[in-house]
């Protein structure tokens, strides 16, 4: 698969503290227009430690993290021409995806 171009809105910004005590270490949001399988928008980690203090973010969907025991699938987002590894990515979203059986797709 591709990547392509997204704007994320930010809800939840680096250092957000969630209802179960799990802090984000990086920002995260929703990309609007696109429903996920939980009916609501699109969920996206975002990976850019300079994106602080603002509330969205263009960039391009670098990687898609499937969830085997959730009906939605979260997105990773970076600049264009950002290229992580799956351990990488990861290492900053194992902070919610421990709670899951998840598998990192890297996209083209």
């Amino acid at each position: 698969m591709k990547r392509f171009s997204v704007t994320v809105t930010i809800d939840r910004p680096k250092g957000y503290v969630d209802k179960f005590n799990n802090v984000y270490p990086l920002n995260y949001g929703y990309v609007e227009g696109i429903l996920a399988g939980d009916k609501d928008w699109q969920d996206a980690y975002i990976f850019d430690e300079l994106a602080q203090g603002v509330t969205h973010f263009k960039g391009e969907v670098i990687a898609v993290i499937i969830r085997d025991d959730d009906v939605e699938d979260k997105w990773v987002v970076a600049k264009e021409g950002v290229t992580l590894s799956t351990e990488e990515i990861y290492l900053k979203v194992q902070f919610i995806e421990q709670y899951f059986n998840s598998t990192i797709i890297l996209l083209d």
